[in-house]
Formats: structure tokens, sequence, C-alpha cells
């Protein structure tokens, strides 16, 4: 059997990039963590300190963002993926727990229409299945054109107000800062780069009757960058899946509230056993 290397801020070759990663904790199945745009795998922090005891937890920061650089490659979602499967191969990695928030949850999606064989349960925060709308796409292209003629600030500081509920701006300003900083980390190129891999990526709501694995989709109640009906359509499609909504939390709701968020977690993987996957569709019809 290969030795797993484990740690903090480890870097394995994937399609030709050094993608950064955290690996620690034990446990039968992986749980593989994927931060949103413009983030990086630091987002996660909390979640992998409180199951770090009880779980292998991977947190790995997405290409081009955090300490995978790649500042030549175009980016889009199904590329992202496809990293992610070739990482999950390089670490040995049969099938995985994906933990995807907004942008992650994208790319959970789209690896879940090409791979489902390669996935235990799937976790999606704070996302949505459907492509952008016209008008949704047009805003993101005059960003990108923004930020080549004057750069990156003024979308940042934007970004980021719309990411936090209202009252985490005013009581959290540590936390809004720390984001910050990792924002503002991103050359103008990745920040261009992922909003075109935004605007371009195709709908996967097609997919979603095809998911047979145990699914929790998480919500911020006040999430105005992905609205909860956004997860709520992902629920109502998702046969069997879980909804739970973070109160006093907007599209970050792991930073936000992350004792709610962790024990949504907890509880959810906590019904993960060996058999888990064959009962879950009855179990959860029982219930409904």
């Amino acid at each position: 059997m290969k030795t797993v290397t484990t740690g903090y801020d480890l870097t394995i070759e994937v399609n030709d990039i050094n993608l950064s990663y955290d690996d620690v904790g034990e446990g039968r199945i992986p749980i593989i963590f994927l931060h949103g745009f413009p983030f990086d795998k630091t987002m996660w922090a909390s979640q992998v300190e409180y199951l770090k005891n009880s779980y292998r937890l991977i947190a790995c920061d997405i290409r081009g963002f955090g300490k995978s650089t790649d500042e030549q490659t175009p980016l889009n979602i199904s590329l992202f993926a496809d990293d992610l499967i070739e990482f999950m191969n390089k670490l040995d990695i049969e099938k995985a727990v994906i933990c995807g928030l907004s942008m992650g949850g994208y790319i959970t999606l789209n690896a879940a229409k090409r791979y489902p064989e390669r996935f235990e349960a799937l976790i999606l925060c704070d996302t949505q299945c459907m492509a952008d709308a016209p008008e949704v796409k047009e805003k993101r292209i005059k960003n990108i054109e923004e930020i080549e003629n004057n750069g990156a600030a003024n979308f940042n500081e934007a970004f980021i107000k719309s990411v936090f509920h209202k009252d985490s701006l005013i009581h959290k300003k540590e936390l809004v800062e720390n984001l910050r900083n990792v924002v503002f980390a991103n050359s103008n190129r990745i920040i261009m780069q992922g909003l075109l891999a935004l605007a371009v990526r195709t709908e996967t709501c097609s997919v979603l009757k095809n998911i047979n694995i145990p699914t929790l989709i998480i919500c911020g109640r006040e999430d105005a960058v992905t609205p909860l009906e956004k997860s709520e359509y992902l629920n109502h499609h998702i046969e069997g899946s879980q909804l739970k909504i973070i109160e006093n939390a907007g599209h970050v709701s792991n930073l936000e509230q992350p004792d709610q968020f962790n024990e949504c977690l907890s509880e959810f993987l906590m019904t993960l056993g060996d058999d888990h996957a064959e009962n879950w569709l009855e179990n959860q019809r029982s219930f409904r």
C-alpha cells in the first residue's frame, strides 16, 4: 500500500501544474473540499479543524488560485473538474466525498456528470446548476473589460461586500479583512480568467436526475450571490437530497456561521456508513 503524505501546503503535479493542498486526518473515504471564486483552500480551515479527528480531509487550491499557480492556461470549469479527477488518481483515491462551495459546487456537478463512479457523496454549498443568464454573463464580461483597463481593486471590493451577510460586514470585520486579503492576492489575470470560466460554464441541471448518491445541500439564508431558491431547485431535483439553511449567513456560509455549518456537515457525514449509498434513496423516500 502506498504511504500517504499528510500535512499542510503539500504539492503534487496535476496536469502540468503544481497543485497545493492540505491532507489531514484519517478515514475510509476522503472528503475533498473545493473553494469558491476567487478564494483559496484556507476558507475551509474551520471545517478541517473541526472534523480532522474523525475523517481524512483534503482541501485543495484550484488551478490558478492560492498556491496552485498557473498564469498561462485558459481556465474553465471542465478543466478544474479534470484536475480534480487527476488529483484523486495521483493520490490513489478511488472514491471521495466532494464538498464544493459556489464555483467549487460548479466543479463538483461538472465532475459528477462526467465521472459519477468516482464519488461517494456530494455536499453542494451556496451553489447552483444553472448556466449564467445572458444579463449575468454580460455583467461578467463588462467586469473583465473594467479589470483589464483599470485593475481589479474596484471589482474585488464590491465582490467582497456581496458575499457577506450585512451583519458580518459590521460585526465580523476580521473575517471580512482575512477574506479580502485572499481575494486581493489573486493577479488581475486570474480574476479575469475566473470570471470568464464562470461566464461560459454550461448547465448541469440536466444531470440532477441521475444523481443517486447521498447529497447534502447547504445555503446561507440571505445568500445574495446564489439565492436560496437555487439550492431549493437542487433539493427538489436531486432525489433523496437534504437541504440545510444557515441562518444569518450570506454566500460564504461556512465562514460566517462555522458552528451551524460544521454541525450540518457532521450530521450528514455520520450517515455515510459502508453500505449507506445503497440504502440512501430508500431511507430518504420514507421521509418524503
